[in-house]
């Protein structure tokens, strides 16, 4: 069986699953309004949309000058930069950081599912607890995520509660609504926060001017991951630098309005491992937040794609998962049609990226064409035509 076929055959399986259904239909629609409605009311941010399509064309164009100068501003501010060319080599930086360091937490982060973050640490003796809570669903399930933004989109709450109770031993008793089981999760987690000794995240902005890391949240997690334990460590795609800190500002703004979360309830700005002048009047590191920073730069598969010319554009994502909820395909699907970690409209140009252009073209082939996908997108991706093109190539390679 190729790959083509056995994503076809777990597709067929998924769409036999009625919660799973249940839990798409109870989300997606409202999701789509939602955005839809907010942008309506807020002509501000299309036109803002349209400055960050402008920023990330302008790094694209001059990536390795970027990344060099991310590399110089964060060694500027006392942070330790680092360039993986492959996951294998983002995973070797990473052991190098954490060494012996036995209990890690995570934000969540598509890059860290890319590499393969969680699983290779369990597989070295390490205790590694998501901190999200959609992504610690994932994490008990042994699944992927299912959406760019909400990894768990695809349970229901009886799903959730039964997933809870087997896996963590919380006591739940099958008619809680959302707020007391979160309450319940609470607590587990908060030993999991205190007793860390490296917090790992991603970043949904690097600003080369200054080597400032921006992380946009609800829950609050991110900033206990990145300010409690004394190490922190950050790994992102290349894709993810901009100039300039108020161009980071920028795709923040952007990301949380595409993804319907709007206002974000945390915008955290990390620039370099914690410090205090206040003893002295002499800087030192290692105040109340961690004394250690890194941040891994990851291209994998990227620098190629830049010279793609099918590719290229798809390095504009922002990952709002925007096209998702609007493709037809997804709706039923979720990420069920996807790659390792990239799924819908977006994950088939990610995966080509990532995984492999064959991979991604044969992807390609369960995309119906509607092209809602292109008017979903705030930095003007042409994905339908980027699919297209993989669709053709298909049967070329």
């Amino acid at each position: 069986m190729d790959y083509l076929e056995k994503i076809i055959v777990d597709i067929s399986e998924t769409l036999k699953n009625k919660d799973f259904k249940e839990a798409l239909e109870s989300s997606v629609p409202m999701s789509e309004k939602r955005v839809l409605d907010f942008l309506n009311a807020h002509s501000e941010i299309p036109k803002l949309a349209k400055e960050v399509e402008e920023i990330k064309n302008k790094v694209l164009s001059n990536i390795d000058y970027y990344i060099d100068r991310v590399m110089e501003s964060l060694k500027f501010i006392n942070g330790n930069p680092h360039y993986a060319e492959t996951k294998d080599d983002a995973l070797d930086v990473l052991d190098k950081i954490i060494g012996e360091k036995k209990k890690i937490i995570l934000s969540k982060s598509m890059v860290a599912e890319e590499v393969g973050v969680r699983e290779h640490l369990e597989e070295i003796g390490k205790e590694v607890w998501e901190t999200d809570l959609g992504q610690l669903l994932i994490q008990l399930e042994k699944g992927k995520p299912m959406h760019a933004i909400a990894p768990a989109i695809h349970m229901t709450v009886n799903d959730v509660i039964k997933l809870v109770k087997s896996k963590l031993n919380i006591e739940l008793k099958g008619d809680e609504n959302p707020q007391q089981i979160v309450a319940k999760i609470r607590p587990f987690l908060r030993e999991k926060f205190i007793n860390a000794d490296v917090g790992i995240s991603g970043a949904n902005a690097i600003s080369a001017d200054s080597g400032s890391i921006f992380l946009i949240e609800n829950e609050g997690n991110i900033r206990l991951v990145t300010t409690l334990p004394p190490l922190h460590v950050a790994i992102a795609g290349i894709e993810k630098i901009v100039p300039t800190l108020l161009d980071a500002f920028k795709v923040v703004l952007v990301q949380s309005s595409y993804a319907g979360l709007y206002p974000p309830t945390y915008v955290s700005m990390i620039s370099g491992p914690s410090s205090t002048g206040d003893i002295g009047h002499r800087r030192v590191y290692g105040a109340h937040g961690p004394p250690e920073m890194h941040l891994i730069l990851l291209n994998n598969g990227r620098k190629q794609a830049i010279r793609n010319d099918v590719l290229r554009d798809q390095l504009r994502c922002i990952r709002c998962g925007n096209c998702q909820i609007f493709c037809p395909v997804w709706d039923i699907t979720a990420n069920k049609w996807g790659g390792k970690v990239y799924g819908g409209p977006m994950g088939v140009g990610w995966t080509a990226i990532t995984e492999g252009i064959e991979k991604g073209a044969e992807l390609s082939q369960l995309c119906l064409g509607c092209m809602r996908c292109d008017t979903a997108c705030p930095v003007d991706i042409p994905l339908s035509s980027l699919i297209h093109k993989l669709k053709m190539s298909y049967f070329y390679i």
